[in-house]
């Protein structure tokens, strides 16, 4: 939704889809953009599903507009219109639905409905991830666009919106003077466009509607007609109610600024936004990574490390958040495995051939699993869920010591996909073996190589997760028993990993446990350090000198949050130029377990003060641009990644923690 560009009409828009938006004329003046606006629109309330918003486009025609999308195939506005004026005004509407560059085919004019047929071309190409080949989604598309109104005229245009103001304009002079559409019926244009024709007097409201409905061009065009039908006298106060409903659940919060409030019920909208029904081989809901862009690899379905963004929907929806991790159960293979994705395509487990086991391996994701559950119990408090998930997680992490320390020593390493098991995909200091990433993924991942002082913190959480949700279930002896995996496990990590020249954690060679490999010294401080104090793994005096180098400006004490990538390190980088960086974007799932391990271990300001970075970060952009992000750059303003991504709903989480004692 686009509401705040002087030079546009307040428009909606889709990923390949088009966007569609009123023009007003109000006697007989056209009023073309917002910038033109008396009263520029304020959105009053938002919701994932639905926008509402007040202004008046011309002096005394008050308007709530309200922007509803209510399903997949069809979204609508809703205008309430009322003359607050003292005289008589004539109001004309003008609904367009715009694709340009001619790609619009006109089929017909639907008399009986009011309803524009055409069709378009949605390609999978996508400049990030092209959508799979073999999935199903359209390429060749319908729309059907129509009104709660019976139509003064309607028309199909090729060219732009000036054009456009020039048609319905009209000279009042002309001889042929005519305020009708061309009433086009076939043909390839830029937009159609409707035309309702009212006249208000003083305190006189109305209500008008129109639709954009969109399906593949192999469906039932009449079962789409019917159910817009439907919604043509349906009121909306109950879809209104309903979020309402849904966002009493979560924590009321004394704000400080209304900035946080924004990005507090923000971050709720993301998540929900994100979420889909059960589909085709899972019986529960699940997400997306994002729906704009519609990229491929955001639409493979689930991965527990964007499933982290669960601890923050869990507040909104947790029967809907524990659904999304029954995901992974009902998925889960018998030995254990919980794989890179899951969903309604099943089970994705990127084999990849292991030098050490001389075949191919399955590849698993960052384990959050046990971290994830363990915090959506805390606030179901759903015991059957607890037991459910406690089963699979002891089945997943006993499948981790099995196949992630193949030399039974007690440390961890990625597995032979590690590019992207170990999340940190692109531009990873350590893991890559070029600085440009010049070899295919195989060659230039090296996690498999070295034991990996990230994922083996993520073990010692997982088993600290373990214990806690034994403990809850009244597992004693079980809950002990995973205290002491985790205990000596940190044991290791501090025999090992920590360097004392330094003073920070690192990988290590796994032949020989140093700090080189070939070449290579491993000893490149990231964000992944920090995450000793989330896994509680530090003792006290090494956690104050994690926290000297975590407020040091020089590495990670940065404008925007806390990089990936220590600022003196040769590759750092602070630009946002592409998906997936790990040498230097800040990330704020990332941030959030520093936020996180800063107040177990009562640095309870310097978490304060990390959680105003990472506020201040979101709020530039939002400001700017509108968008979430992927990830941010620790510096500067500009980002080049994908938009509105799922995990960025932790902001949620981090506002609660700071202010919902």
């Amino acid at each position: 939704m686009d509401y705040y560009s002087d030079c546009s009409p307040i428009n909606y828009s889709g990923d390949q889809a088009g966007r569609f938006y009123c023009i007003w004329k109000v006697d007989q003046v056209v009023v073309l953009n917002i910038g033109e606006f008396y009263e520029k629109p304020t959105v009053t309330s938002s919701f994932p599903d639905m926008a509402i918003l007040e202004y008046q486009p011309f002096r005394g025609i008050k308007v709530q507009e309200t922007f509803f999308v209510y399903s997949s195939s069809i979204a609508l506005v809703n205008l309430q219109i009322k003359n607050i004026d003292r005289i008589n005004h004539n109001v004309e509407l003008y609904p367009v639905l715009e694709l340009g560059e001619d790609s619009l085919l006109i089929k017909d004019y639907d008399e009986l409905h009011n309803g524009y047929i055409t069709h378009h071309y949605e390609s999978k190409y996508r400049l990030i991830s092209s959508l799979y080949k073999n999935a199903p989604y359209p390429g060749n598309c319908r729309d059907y666009f129509t009104s709660n109104f019976t139509p003064y005229s309607y028309g199909g245009y090729y060219k732009g919106l000036e054009q456009f103001y020039i048609t319905i304009k009209t000279d009042f002079y002309a001889a042929n003077r005519n305020d009708s559409l061309n009433l086009k019926k076939e043909g390839r244009v830029n937009f159609i466009a409707l035309h309702g024709k009212f006249s208000l007097k003083p305190n006189e409201e109305i209500n008008v509607r129109y639709f954009r409905g969109w399906q593949d061009q192999k469906e039932d065009l009449q079962r789409l007609i019917d159910e817009i039908e439907k919604l043509k006298t349906e009121p909306l106060q109950k879809y209104v109610d309903a979020n309402v409903m849904l966002f009493s659940r979560i924590p009321r919060i004394k704000f400080k600024t209304q900035d946080e409030k924004l990005v507090y019920f923000g971050a709720f909208n993301l998540a929900r936004g994100s979420m889909y029904p059960p589909a085709e081989k899972t019986t529960h809901n699940f997400y997306v990574f994002s729906r704009q862009p519609l990229w491929g690899w955001g639409h493979g379905h689930q991965v527990l490390h964007e499933s982290l963004s669960m601890l923050a929907y869990a507040y909104l929806d947790p029967q809907s958040a524990q659904g999304s991790q029954y995901v992974y159960i009902e998925q889960q293979r018998d030995d254990g495995l919980i794989a890179y994705r899951h969903g309604p395509r099943g089970l994705q487990d990127y084999p990849h051939f292991s030098k050490v086991l001389n075949k191919d391996m399955s590849t698993t994701s960052a384990p959050f699993f046990n971290w994830i559950n363990l915090e959506i119990y805390k606030v179901s408090k759903d015991k059957k869920f607890l037991q459910d998930a406690y089963q699979s997680g002891v089945k997943y992490v006993n499948w981790l010591i099995e196949n992630r320390d193949l030399d039974k020593d007690g440390t961890f390493e990625w597995g032979p996909y590690g590019i992207i098991e170990n999340v940190r995909d692109w531009y990873n200091a350590v893991f890559q073996i070029s600085a440009e990433r010049y070899l295919d993924v195989d060659k230039e991942d090296i996690s498999d190589e070295l034991e990996c002082v990230d994922l083996t913190l993520m073990m010692i959480k997982e088993m600290r997760s373990l214990s806690s949700i034994a403990n809850e279930l009244g597992l004693k002896i079980e809950s002990t028993e995973w205290k002491n995996k985790a205990d000596e496990t940190a044991n290791l990590v501090n025999e090992r990993m920590w360097d004392d020249s330094s003073k920070f954690y690192y990988s290590i060679n796994k032949e020989n446990h140093s700090f080189n490999f070939m070449t290579r010294d491993l000893r490149r401080m990231e964000i992944i350090g920090f995450l000793a104090l989330w896994a509680e793994a530090a003792p006290k005096d090494r956690a104050e000198h994690l926290i000297k180098h975590l407020l040091n400006p020089e590495k990670f004490w940065r404008k925007y949050g806390v990089p990936t990538l220590s600022a003196d390190d040769p590759w750092y980088s602070p630009y946002v130029d592409y998906c997936c960086k790990w040498n230097g974007p800040v990330w704020l799932l990332w941030d959030y377990m520093v936020f996180d391990g800063l107040k177990k271990y009562r640095y309870n300001k310097v978490a304060d003060e990390l959680a105003n970075k990472m506020m201040l970060a979101v709020t530039t952009q939002l400001k700017k641009n509108h968008n979430f992000w992927e990830s941010y750059s620790p510096d500067n303003e500009v980002l080049n990644c994908p938009p509105n991504y799922i995990w960025d709903a932790i902001m949620a989480r981090v506002l609660i923690e700071k202010y919902h004692k």
